[in-house]
């Protein structure tokens, strides 16, 4: 923990002495001494224990992802709990079936489906499955806002036949995560994302990843959340409490049903 403490910039040498002549003449813990002398807080130890544990996670001004990216800034509190729980689930219900790619889809705008689908990304991938969140929101893409991602290639420009995968991106904080990004807004995204190369290009990042996230644009904005679920074969359905009407779900899942897609499970989410 010493060594991670100094490299992380946390404590300097000479204060790492004082630590471990502390350690010494109690016999307690580094980490504790640590804090007994005031150098370091309850944040920096669990940060540090995280990474031992292969359980990465950021504080606060690390990094300069959205701040509602809880699950990267706050794994102990109770949304990431309930993340957690929804992970558990999904796991059980349908990637333990051997399935990898899920959509995941709200009625409207506003209901917080890409920021769920990035925090849920983000929980997957400190489970140590290796996870790609697809920005399939070719109207108003925002996973390269939340993930403050560089470059303008992505979804759009792989299915018009001018990118390849070399335009999907690694989370450096995150070692097992990867975003593809929305890339060029197209005028035709509905035609886009019912072509065929669509299909294939699924089944391509289905044989690279363990979980392949589809974050959708609304079910009220067309047929694109219909397309991306067919290929997905699964859809995870999103309400917002004291919003969504539950007559639009259940609307959603019939169609969702008979566009081919599987309805794994629904989440309300609450913000």
């Amino acid at each position: 923990m010493g060594a991670m403490l100094l490299d992380s910039g946390k404590l300097t040498p000479e204060n790492a002495e004082r630590v471990l002549r502390m350690q010494k003449e109690l016999g307690i813990r580094f980490g504790e001494a640590a804090q007994r002398l005031g150098l370091v807080t309850e944040s920096d130890i669990q940060q540090v224990l995280a990474r031992q544990f292969e359980y990465p996670y950021l504080q606060r001004g690390e990094a300069n992802f959205s701040p509602n990216l809880v699950a990267a800034f706050e794994p102990f509190s109770p949304q990431v709990e309930a993340l957690r729980a929804v992970r558990s689930q999904l796991m059980l219900r349908w990637f333990a079936r051997g399935r990898r790619a899920l959509a995941v889809v709200g009625v409207g705008e506003g209901d917080g489906v890409s920021m769920f689908s990035a925090n849920l990304a983000v929980v997957f991938s400190q489970l140590g499955e290796q996870t790609l969140l697809v920005d399939a929101n070719l109207r108003h893409p925002c996973q390269h806002e939340i993930f403050d991602l560089k470059g303008r290639q992505g979804l759009s420009d792989m299915l018009a036949g001018r990118a390849e995968l070399d335009v999907v991106q690694r989370i450096p904080s995150f070692v097992d995560l990867s975003v593809l990004p929305a890339g060029t807004l197209p005028p035709n995204p509905q035609e886009l994302l019912a072509r065929a190369s669509f299909r294939a290009l699924n089944t391509q990042l289905e044989s690279r990843y363990d979980v392949v996230l589809y974050d959708v644009p609304p079910f009220s904005k067309g047929v694109d959340a219909l397309a991306v679920a067919s290929r997905a074969g699964g859809v995870l359905l999103v309400a917002r409490k004291d919003r969504t009407r539950i007559s639009n779900v259940s609307r959603m899942a019939e169609q969702m049903a008979q566009a081919g897609a599987e309805v794994v499970g629904s989440v309300v989410v609450d913000f």
